[in-house]
């Protein structure tokens, strides 16, 4: 702002009542600095008009740097354009660094100009130093807003893949006009694993621009900041910084940050720049330990099922198993087919309480006794005795379970199979003409009482009938405070009357799973034997 000042002749001579110092210090203390956000620039103005007034000086500036790339940028000024000279009065401002300012005003070195300067100095560095407080506090606020948003955003995923994608995307466009994540790949190496830019049609320039770079000369330097725990400026043509991954003192990769060209730098993106770093390197390590214990769950539960079921003669098996939503913590739901010595079948499927290690070590405990005593050729009541003496021994866990035992199909091809519930809830029984209901009798669950009963319940499978066993997490399923429910299980059953076995146990685990957008927090397994006596002659 220029503006020329044109002061009254005798101003201050005809001010005879008091001394003139005295007048032009009140006058200099008179000038109002309140104001809106713009106060600092019409302050300076009004400030250096009385400034020139009460100096007679014949021009003056106001120089203000605040550390933002442009320099010194002149706030206001008036009188001719000035050259620092010899008559050039300079009164630094006093504001805190990285901000810096200055007056200049064309006039001789009279005392009471520099008295006067000085004063009109003091008065403007507190104005700017409460602008300079006040733009700190607004980016502060904004960056905190930023962090704060980043954070929810990060920690919302434990999908690797899509944290890896998600990193550029926060950084671009408020940090930098492009981003680039590099994970460790092996112990010397580094992997460009997501990458994001402002403008999407310069995408494979960029990725070009990144091959190159660490296929060349900035190979070594990324290789070095991957083993350094410290940041790298990068300069043109790609300016900008890498900020090593770490979390829990490992070394995870690389956040590579391109400048916006141009752009004013705010003092604060490093420091901000470095934080969303560790913020994401922690993410990125929450998603990776979640992955490996997925996957470990993932193992020790496939383990603890049948790999495949076996082709039994005149029946159709079907099976499915649904881990929990979070997939981290193995479940306690099994199933399992073995054979008697004398060639009868054994269908079980059980729920032991509770998740994780301890329950996978004890469904793996309930399932090979039940395979070791019934090869042995042990009767279900002592199968039973035996499992619940130990389960009530080791008093960890509970387990409800259903036996099935089928026998060998008759002349017409109907099916004994003799159920035993412990605990465990009633198989559906679907007749081959859509007819439902359900079978058994309910006995006590396993591991609570020392002693346990289990009777018998026998059932006739005539050609076309299937019969459906499920754990609670199939009938639990929620929907707000509704259940998918042994009802709709049963309706949905009634649908699938004519399916094959294994079609009819993949049509309930999908109505269960699509009852509900809720994330699912049981497991759930299902078991379907189906006689297909009838189908068979159909082929024949």
């Amino acid at each position: 702002m220029t503006e020329r000042i044109i002061r009254p002749a005798g101003l201050w001579a005809a001010e005879t009542s008091d001394p003139a110092g005295a007048l032009a210090v009140r006058a200099l203390l008179q000038v109002d600095a309140a104001g809106d956000e713009d106060a600092p620039g019409r302050f300076a103005h009004d400030l250096l008009i009385c400034l020139g007034e009460v100096t007679g000086a014949a021009a003056g500036r106001i120089e203000v740097d605040r550390a933002d790339g442009r320099g010194a940028v002149p706030l206001a000024s008036f009188g001719p354009a000035m050259e620092l000279a010899s008559q050039t009065l300079i009164f630094p401002v006093a504001v805190s660094r990285p901000w810096t300012g200055q007056i200049q005003l064309a006039t001789s070195a009279s005392l009471w100009g520099r008295v006067l300067g000085e004063l009109a100095a003091e008065r403007f560095g507190l104005a700017l130093e409460n602008e300079r407080l006040r733009e700190a506090d607004l980016r502060r606020q904004t960056w905190l807003t930023f962090l704060a948003e980043a954070s929810e955003l990060l920690a919302q995923s434990l999908d690797i893949k899509l944290t890896m994608a998600l990193v550029p995307r926060l950084v671009v466009p408020r940090l930098g006009q492009w981003c680039a994540v590099y994970l460790a790949d092996g112990p010397d190496e580094l992997a460009l694993t997501a990458a994001a830019h402002t403008d999407e049609a310069l995408l494979p320039e960029l990725l070009a621009l990144l091959e190159a770079a660490y296929s060349g000369a900035l190979s070594d330097r990324w290789q070095d900041v991957l083993r350094s725990s410290s940041l790298t400026v990068m300069a043109a043509p790609m300016d900008g910084f890498l900020i090593p991954l770490i979390a829990r003192g490992q070394r995870l990769g690389t956040l590579a940050i391109g400048r916006h060209p141009g752009e004013l730098r705010d003092p604060d993106e490093i420091a901000i720049a470095e934080d969303v770093a560790r913020r994401a390197a922690l993410a990125l390590d929450n998603a990776r330990v979640h992955e490996e214990r997925r996957k470990v769950a993932q193992t020790l539960q496939q383990a603890l099922l049948p790999p495949t079921l076996p082709k039994i003669p005149t029946m159709g098996l079907g099976a499915e198993y649904v881990p929990a939503a979070d997939g981290i913590d193995v479940g306690g739901d099994f199933y399992d087919v073995t054979q008697f010595p004398d060639g009868r079948y054994l269908l079980l499927i059980g729920d032991v309480s509770g998740k994780g290690v301890q329950a996978a070590t004890v469904t793996g405990l309930v399932r090979d006794v039940i395979r070791v005593l019934v090869r042995d050729g042990k009767d279900l009541p002592a199968v039973f005795a035996t499992l619940n003496d130990t389960l009530f021994e080791r008093r960890e866990r509970h387990c409800t379970i259903a036996l099935a035992v089928l026998d060998e199909a008759d002349a017409a091809g109907r099916v004994r199979v003799t159920t035993y519930l412990a605990g465990h809830d009633h198989p559906v029984l679907v007749r081959a003409d859509g007819t439902v209901s359900t079978e058994g009798s309910w006995g006590t669950a396993l591991g609570l009482l020392p002693r346990v009963t289990c009777p018998e319940a026998i059932v006739i499978l005539e050609p076309g009938d299937a019969l459906i066993f499920f754990t609670d997490g199939v009938t639990d399923r929620r929907r707000g405070d509704d259940f998918f429910g042994l009802e709709r299980l049963k309706a949905t059953a009634e649908r699938l009357a004519d399916l094959p076995a294994e079609a009819m146990a993949a049509r309930l685990r999908a109505a269960a799973l699509e009852f509900s957008n809720e994330p699912q927090r049981d497991d759930m397994a299902i078991m379907v034997l189906r006689n297909d006596y009838g189908d068979l002659l159909r082929t024949q």
